[in-house]
């Protein structure tokens, strides 16, 4: 897991998208509903007990208590027992979501993203269904692993925050996913970062080449980029391809003049009389623009 997670709005947040209902509100129906339950997981003894039909609001209410006691597994289920026994109500529906959001701060993240498409399943022209997907991508991305391992739990909850952006781009949802997308981002080159530097290390300057050249065109906004350029001038400069090598060290010496990884880069390619030079046909020198001025 990361060291430090961006955190969804908090309880105050999601009291003020899901406000408590009003005391006498109609229901459109109470009939008890035996269809899928998240209660399951988190595995209750007795899956076909079912609780006796009770006020939608009572439920309801008694749920927010737990939750605010910070009782998440305990309210999780309430919730699910009001969209239970009032599937077709307004508590039901607003339950259903509540259940996402009690089992995201019980950390119990797979199941906030079933909760939550669920929701979006059932209501996805809701005024609450930025806050469910965003829920849903936040979750995702709380699952993202260290570097270390495979990142394709991290390209998920990319895709997912990105569509928060993309759906909502004017909410407040939206402003908090563009955060944890740069991490995101910055996580993935990081592992390009890792699996280039071993294959520099072992002299397999092909292969550390390629994943250099992942940072450089995909995440050129990440703090990455100007090491993976002065890598690349190693890279090139050890396979004697100099003029990419001295592409390498002048874009890095024009976006980041004052960077420790360009004095590096230029020691490279000065050594044997070169100068840092750019190549317009370079792949580098397309990636970022021609150089002017």
């Amino acid at each position: 897991m990361l060291s430090s997670k961006l955190r969804s709005t908090g309880f105050a947040a999601a009291l003020r998208v899901l406000a408590i209902l009003p005391l006498g509100i109609s229901l459109a129906g109470c009939a008890s509903f035996s269809g899928f339950s998240l209660g399951s997981l988190w595995g209750d003894k007795k899956d076909d007990e079912l609780l006796p039909d009770q006020p939608a609001d009572l439920l309801y209410n008694e749920a927010l208590t737990l939750l605010n006691k910070k009782e998440y597994a305990a309210a999780a289920k309430k919730f699910e027992e009001v969209d239970r026994q009032h599937p077709y109500s307004e508590f039901g529906r607003k339950s259903l979501l509540m259940s996402a959001y009690a089992y995201y701060e019980g950390q119990k993240h797979p199941e906030t993203v079933a909760a939550a498409r669920r929701y979006l399943a059932l209501h996805p022209g809701s005024p609450d269904a930025a806050y469910a997907q965003y829920l849903a991508a936040s979750a995702l991305f709380d699952e993202i692993p260290n570097i270390e391992h495979d990142q394709r739990r991290t390209e998920t909850a990319l895709d997912a925050l990105t569509e928060v952006i993309r759906k909502y781009p004017d909410t407040e949802y939206a402003t908090s996913a563009r955060k944890k997308v740069d991490v995101a981002r910055d996580q993935l080159a990081a592992k390009e970062m890792v699996t280039g530097r071993y294959y520099l290390k072992n002299r397999n300057y092909t292969g550390a080449i390629n994943r250099f050249k992942v940072v450089v065109t995909k995440y050129q906004n990440t703090r990455h980029v100007e090491e993976a350029l002065a890598r690349l001038t190693e890279a090139y400069m050890s396979l004697g391809i100099v003029n990419e090598a001295q592409t390498a060290a002048v874009v890095l010496g024009h976006n980041f003049p004052d960077s420790p990884w360009y004095k590096d880069a230029y020691a490279l390619v000065t050594t044997g009389g070169n100068v840092p030079r750019e190549d317009k046909g370079s792949w580098i020198s397309r990636a970022w623009g021609s150089i002017r001025g």
